[in-house]
């Protein structure tokens, strides 16, 4: 299955070219049943951190018991029945992984440029000064106000981040290895 050989090497390649590094802070933002939170807490190891934070209960226990059975405890859970308020000091993130969520930020399931513009805003407070953001901006136009990648980069860039690269990889979807696009964004200093 693909997924499971993405859960042991696939991932922790791709989220090392993404830029993870080991001893960092992540916030998986939506991570579901940890398709990337997995490989990131293996890649930044014992003296790292990955904060899985995700609405559905289910899927949470999902992730935590794969992580148990990984023997991580790097992975702490973090309940979020209102994503857009982020129970997580300021400063403190090194990364943040917002990979097939943005078009599910909002009112039922459906995403607007304010929703996603407050998001923006509350992870800007959480990342440290020069920190990635690391998009994965899929279901564009079925599920939000915009119909392009440039769309969301331009509003990224608004929310005070810096657009630094694009990098087209195989990345985990829906269970299924596909081609994707990422936007990698550092934080912009005001």
């Amino acid at each position: 299955m693909e997924s499971e050989k993405w859960l042991r090497t696939n991932g922790v390649e791709f989220l090392k070219k993404i830029g993870i590094k080991p001893e960092q802070t992540i916030l998986d933002f939506g991570c579901g049943k940890g398709n990337y939170s997995i490989p990131a807490a293996k890649i930044v190891n014992k003296k790292g951190l990955v904060y899985a934070l995700d609405k559905n209960p289910d899927s949470l226990n999902e992730l935590m018991r794969k992580a148990k059975e990984e023997n991580l405890d790097n992975i702490k859970r973090i309940d979020a029945p209102n994503r857009l308020r982020i129970p997580l000091e300021k400063e403190s993130i090194d990364v943040v992984l917002l990979y097939d969520i943005i078009h599910l930020v909002g009112k039922n399931d459906s995403s607007t440029s304010k929703d996603r513009k407050k998001l923006y805003g509350e992870i800007y407070k959480l990342i440290k000064p020069n920190a990635l953001l690391s998009v994965y901006p899929s279901h564009l136009t079925t599920h939000t106000d915009v119909t392009s990648n440039e769309e969301i980069k331009k509003e990224i860039e608004e929310s005070g981040f810096n657009f630094e690269k694009e990098v087209l990889e195989k990345l985990i979807h829906d269970n299924n290895l596909v081609n994707g696009r990422i936007l990698n964004f550092r934080k912009r200093q005001k």
